[in-house]
């Protein structure tokens, strides 16, 4: 709509609306009464000062930044949803918990009763499960998307799967099978077991996917502890092209999957079956994940993501080098 040119009595009267209706925090109808005027005229009178730009709105917020790390992480990626939590500076746990926290929010918001949640293992799957706060039963079931890994038991992925489902309430499947099968024979022997296929089959019907993105290199890399190398055949890998895992997956710098004879041993979905399900959603944090989450996103096989600021910031950063 646009309004004629106001004369400076027009311009008095417009401003001293604005001045009731934004500084004052007055009604339209109070300001009405108090001027003499109709609502509607009242009403009218702020569109035209807006028009003008007489009005400036600024918002003052630490969050802020957050937001802009969301909309340019989520604008480059594709994202359907990313939420950037607060890092504590020191604190990589503190940190950790916050990052399960934004996940465990996100999750309950996407979960609907009658929904399948496909689940991998790993530690940060755990901490969302601890930070989580329910106060509603989910009519819901959880699936394993992998094998489960020996002596991790609490970030094994049947573990992580019973305490999922134990938090809503709902039900869990478990599977009876390893991550990682000796040979490539041996895993298509262990998935066409039919209790593991029918787990296989629910979760690739799943409607919402939750998935820990794993690095390659570091101390802490948990892929190394399903999987044990020598620090020679670890730099090896990574001077391959490797830079990221998830799912068992090795994931190369540009997204696509390693032609490595270690995924073809794995007992788990693919990931282009992940990317399918219609909610996937990445949990990943700290410093040493940066490559291994601009790997997995490079691949588009999530539609969601929740990092912290610090490994959020790092990611852009590390994004434009490779512009």
């Amino acid at each position: 709509m646009s309004f004629p040119t106001p004369n400076p009595e027009q311009m008095r009267l417009i401003a001293r609306v604005l001045s009731l209706h934004y500084e004052e925090e007055r009604l339209q109808s109070e300001i009405a009464k108090e001027l003499g005027l109709s609502t509607a005229k009242v009403n009218r009178l702020i569109k035209q000062g807006r028009e003008l730009g007489m009005v400036q709105i600024t918002i003052k917020s630490p969050l802020l930044r957050f937001f802009d790390l969301e909309r340019e992480i989520a604008k480059r990626w594709n994202l359907k949803k990313c939420l950037v939590v607060p890092a504590v500076t020191g604190s990589a746990s503190t940190t950790l918990n916050e990052v399960g926290k934004g996940a465990a929010t996100l999750l309950q918001d996407a979960i609907r009763d009658g929904d399948t949640i496909a689940i991998s293992g790993g530690k940060t799957l755990s901490v969302m499960i601890e930070n989580m706060s329910v106060g509603t039963e989910y009519d819901v079931e959880v699936v394993p998307m992998t094998g489960g890994v020996q002596g991790q038991h609490y970030t094994d992925v049947n573990h992580i799967a019973t305490e999922l489902a134990n938090k809503l309430s709902g039900r869990a499947k478990l599977i009876h099978a390893p991550l990682h099968a000796d040979s490539a024979d041996e895993r298509d022997l262990v998935m066409s077991v039919k209790s593991v296929r029918e787990v296989m089959d629910e979760a690739r019907g799943a409607n919402v996917a939750v998935v820990g993105i794993g690095a390659v290199v570091g101390a802490d890399s948990t892929y190394y502890m399903a999987h044990p190398m020598s620090e020679a055949e670890r730099q090896r890998l990574y001077q391959s092209g490797v830079r990221s895992e998830f799912l068992g997956h090795l994931i190369e710098q540009d997204g696509s999957v390693s032609g490595n004879s270690f995924n073809s041993r794995l007992v788990a979905l693919l990931p282009q079956e992940l990317a399918k399900i219609p909610v996937t959603m990445a949990i990943a944090s700290g410093l040493e994940k940066v490559e291994p989450v601009a790997a997995a996103l490079n691949g588009g096989y999530f539609n969601s993501l929740v990092t912290d600021e610090h490994t959020a910031t790092a990611l852009l950063k590390e994004e434009a080098l490779h512009a």
